[in-house]
């Protein structure tokens, strides 16, 4: 899934810490969120559109995966 996460943290002059403690997580998962490596959750993914006062889908964009192939 890729997100917008890391141009708004930057945005705001935070640091992966400083959203962490506002997401209430850890700066990791912080850091896998913002590399495309973890999919948040739910709950998760409306913290984070609260705290940016933006849309989940202004944040968040499904990428569907092409990794299965019709025969």
């Amino acid at each position: 899934m890729k997100n917008r996460i890391k141009v708004l943290r930057v945005e705001r002059d935070w640091t992966k810490a400083d959203l962490a403690v506002e997401l209430d997580v850890s700066c990791q998962t912080v850091n896998a969120i913002e590399k495309g490596k973890f999919d948040p959750s739910l709950t998760l993914a409306f913290k984070a559109s609260r705290l940016f006062q933006l849309t989940i889908e202004d944040i968040f964009q499904y990428q569907e995966s092409s990794s299965c192939i019709d025969l």
